[in-house]
């Protein structure tokens, strides 16, 4: 079914209206953000949904859900997810979390613990070239950093998608890279280049606010520091082949087989309570998962009823200069991932209207893969119903609100990219 709406309609937009306005609603009258469960509030926007656009019958947006749901982005972001909670139950359960947080606490001074956890996420995602894969092997350590030093827990979790977000930007294999880069036809060299010294000042900037956070409160370590490095080989292979460009399902399977194989050894579990233990890490992100089919669903729905379209000849309408035009990309890039949720697909969707806007207004195509990435990764690192966010609450048992105000690079990253423009463009 092909979507008729050239100008779009604001209204598409409603169901993710609704969802901010009960989800952070509920949590401001409350004054608990745990007083709804994301979920909840996703269904109400489904609802939502479904219930506009009486031109199309039930059944045919049951039809168009379920096209969003078999897109292969979200089927991989699933998988991944469970294939993340089947390592992360097996490691937890041998002991490996544990052992590798005292390891890391016994090298790294306590106050350098955060920004430790920062700098070592911009090097896994920039190696890996996924944010949620980062995230998901990461946050079960600042769970434990933040237990043992007395961190809180939102500022551990905060580093974590901060460094994630730096490598989902830069990485020569992320998806976001190859979608900006094939979209508006640059090398993919010029794009790093362009992207790093526009990103640079802001990830300095962030190491520097998790090093001020850290050193500034007195946080002693609790416990003590021991560890077994054989209960550690499991995350040194998963940040090994990270480095080395593995495939991220690779990676978490046989992770997960060698946390098992190490808790088997060790005597942490028997052979009985094995597949137990993956099992539970498997059911822990079944919340993260049916949120993810059900964005899909929500998102595929707003883009037939017009909600894309109108963001994307909004912003197009409104330019009027080279500075204008990369104002216009950066909004656009921005705008269509807070109405997506998935900066891949905003790039994707927005990569063409970019690259008309580029060429008619003379931004370079390293500029405006640039700005497309940057700014579509600055809106997937804070909005509360991203993959990111959702993946770093749902494993350190916060909600996304409590992480948001620690998500520094994401927004320096944005200012730094709005900076660079007026700089460019200032005579």
């Amino acid at each position: 079914m092909t979507n008729n709406h050239s100008k779009g309609r604001a209204i598409a937009l409603l169901p993710i209206a609704v969802f901010l306005l009960f989800f952070i609603g509920s949590g401001l009258i409350t004054g608990d953000f745990y007083s709804m469960p994301a979920i909840v509030g996703f269904l109400i926007a489904l609802i939502i949904a479904f219930l506009q656009n009486k031109k199309l019958s039930f059944v045919q947006k049951l039809r168009l859900a379920s096209t969003g749901v078999g897109d292969e982005n979200i089927l991989t972001m699933c998988l991944i997810f469970l294939a993340a909670g089947a390592f992360s139950g097996a490691v937890r359960a041998a002991g490996g979390v544990e052992s590798t947080v005292n390891l890391g606490l016994s090298i790294l001074p306590g106050n350098m613990a955060v920004a430790g956890l920062f700098a070592i996420g911009c090097f896994i995602s920039i190696s890996m070239g996924t944010s949620v894969g980062t995230i998901t092997a990461l946050a079960p350590i600042a769970a434990g950093i933040s237990d043992k030093t007395g961190f809180p827990m939102a500022i551990c979790a905060g580093a974590v998608v901060c460094g994630a977000m730096f490598g989902d930007n830069l990485s020569i294999i992320s998806d976001t890279t190859i979608a900006a880069v094939k979209t508006q036809g640059c090398d993919m060299r010029d794009k790093f280049r362009e992207n790093f010294k526009i990103v640079l000042p802001a990830a300095i900037i962030t190491l520097g606010l998790f090093y001020f956070l850290g050193n500034t409160n007195e946080y002693q370590v609790n416990g003590n520091l021991d560890y077994s490095l054989i209960k550690v080989l499991p995350y040194l292979f998963v940040l090994i082949g990270a480095v080395s460009g593995v495939n991220v399902f690779v990676i978490l399977i046989i992770g997960t087989v060698l946390s098992m194989l190490v808790g088997l050894g060790t005597g942490m579990f028997t052979a009985t309570k094995m597949f137990t233990h993956v099992g539970n890490g498997i059911m822990s992100m079944y919340d993260i998962t049916v949120i993810s089919i059900i964005v899909a669903c929500i998102i595929t729905l707003i883009k037939e009823y017009g909600g894309i379209d109108f963001v994307l000849n909004f912003i197009k309408s409104r330019i009027s200069s080279t500075k204008g035009g990369e104002l216009g990309i950066a909004a656009l890039a921005l705008l269509v991932d807070i109405c997506t949720a998935n900066n891949t697909v905003a790039i994707v969707m927005a990569g063409p209207i970019a690259k008309d806007i580029s060429e008619e207004f003379g931004v370079t195509p390293r500029r405006s893969a640039s700005l497309l990435d940057m700014f579509s990764s600055m809106g997937q690192g804070l909005i509360p119903y991203g993959a990111q966010l959702l993946a770093a609450a749902s494993l350190t048992g916060l909600t996304p609100f409590a992480i948001i105000p620690y998500c520094f690079y994401p927004l320096l990253m944005g200012i730094s990219g709005l900076i660079f423009i007026f700089i460019k463009n200032k005579d």
